[in-house]
């Protein structure tokens, strides 16, 4: 990893430096657009064309009944599902704090205005499958969407080898109640989603990660007319990690390593307050890539990464709220005093003992996060995602007397006199007694 001390870095050095690595698989704007045209023209064929020309499979249904997931559910050893049962667990409960309510409020007597919340009527789920089956990710999203009362959810996951969903994401959707499943990937399943098919069904909104291929898609079908919402912004996973003098190295290491395995176009960036901090942790990460199972994959990663010596925790913060990282740890004695002062974050983590991964998997927070400094304007996912508001207002008679000519004379003022007139005509029916 680079190491470089921050107030010896020019303005434009120190923002070459917090730059998010660039994909390096060339423009696909126009390969993802023909795809999407293929499902929105041949619906379930071309889904089965496209699984078999990119995925190298044939799929062996694209309808997974859900009998196959209640059978890969049991056929999980005990350990692993006591363990996914208690993330889901953890994930309910700090959800289901967050469901939001209905309000009502009287601006003035006579006038009332409400909001009401709705859930979503149909999402669709993607899972990404490739170099590992993140099954968590269903999770991050199914429960909240079942809390938030979605009316339809369905998922999609690309088939491996065998041309089946992993029998680990399958078990995880029947766990998290999901029975509506489909055998699809990338972005012929992003499109299938945003145009239904003869099989799958319109989402109103699409949610899940994926590759710059599913990336691609969901931007693309998000800016059509009449297209369906998306969950947030996708890029690589990123952590950065401030450190006090105190803090130690070898746990450093582990968190950005963590998130480094994730994807070579991941990004890793510690802050901490002195040079010989910096170089332990280097140590600290070479040490432990010698027998990391994805060591290849970290190492592509780190290139792009780096460790900044800063002057003071001030600073670290300047830095951090600057980069708006998807995730934040803080390995500081006074972590909870600082957060305070953290503005742009996905997620905090605050403290020595709390890794990256807790979050990821059974802590209860949405491991679903803004990439790419998206952190500066929008949170993570949670069940407010899979909703949305509806104001209604009601007036009366005498609260219409007393609004009503400030609404005709705001309307005038814009020149809308149709709109002027809908109060006018209620003011003189109210007037002459007529029946409304």
């Amino acid at each position: 990893m680079r190491i470089v001390t921050w107030s010896a870095l020019d303005k434009a050095t120190q923002a070459d430096l917090l730059a998010r690595p660039r994909a390096d698989g060339g423009d696909i704007r126009a390969p993802v657009a023909d795809i999407l045209a293929q499902v929105r023209r041949d619906g379930d064929a071309a889904l089965a064309s496209l699984t078999q020309k990119l995925d190298g499979v044939a799929a062996k249904t694209l309808r997974v009944p859900p009998s196959d997931a209640r059978r890969a559910l049991e056929a999980l050893p005990a350990s692993a599902r006591r363990a996914m049962q208690r993330a889901c667990d953890n994930i309910t409960k700090f959800h289901a704090a967050q469901k939001p309510q209905d309000i009502a409020c009287d601006p003035m007597p006579g006038l009332n205005c409400a909001l009401r919340i709705r859930p979503l009527d149909c999402v669709g789920l993607y899972v990404p499958g490739g170099s590992a089956p993140l099954f968590s990710s269903l999770m991050m999203m199914a429960i909240p969407a079942r809390i938030a009362g979605v009316g339809r959810i369905a998922m999609a996951s690309p088939p491996g080898a065998d041309g089946r969903i992993a029998p680990v994401t399958l078990a995880c959707a029947a766990l998290c109640g999901v029975e509506e499943i489909y055998c699809m990937g990338g972005a012929q399943a992003i499109a299938a989603f945003a145009y239904g098919t003869q099989s799958v069904p319109r989402a109103d909104k699409i949610f899940g990660p994926g590759n710059q291929w599913v990336a691609q898609a969901k931007a693309q079908v998000a800016l059509e007319s009449g297209g369906p919402a998306i969950d947030l912004p996708a890029g690589p996973s990123e952590v950065m990690v401030m450190a006090d003098a105190a803090a130690n190295p070898a746990l450093i290491a582990s968190d950005l390593l963590s998130q480094a395995e994730h994807d070579p176009q991941a990004q890793v960036i510690l802050l901490c307050l002195r040079m010989d901090m910096a170089h332990n942790v280097e140590a600290a990460v070479q040490a432990q890539l010698a027998d990391l199972p994805r060591a290849d994959i970290a190492r592509k990663a780190l290139q792009s990464s780096a460790i900044i010596v800063a002057e003071n925790t001030a600073q670290m913060l300047e830095i951090a709220n600057l980069y708006a990282p998807e995730h934040l740890i803080l390995q500081m004695r006074d972590a909870d005093d600082l957060i305070a002062s953290v503005r742009n974050a996905g997620s905090v983590f605050a403290g020595p003992l709390t890794p990256e991964a807790l979050g990821d998997y059974a802590s209860g927070t949405n491991h679903v996060l803004p990439t790419g400094g998206a952190a500066r304007s929008i949170g993570g996912l949670g069940v407010r995602s899979f909703v949305k508001t509806m104001t209604v207002q009601r007036i009366n008679a005498d609260a219409l007397r007393d609004l009503g000519p400030t609404v005709a004379t705001l309307a005038r003022m814009e020149g809308l006199e149709a709109h002027a007139r809908a109060v006018d005509i209620r003011l003189r029916t109210i007037k002459e007694g007529q029946d409304v």
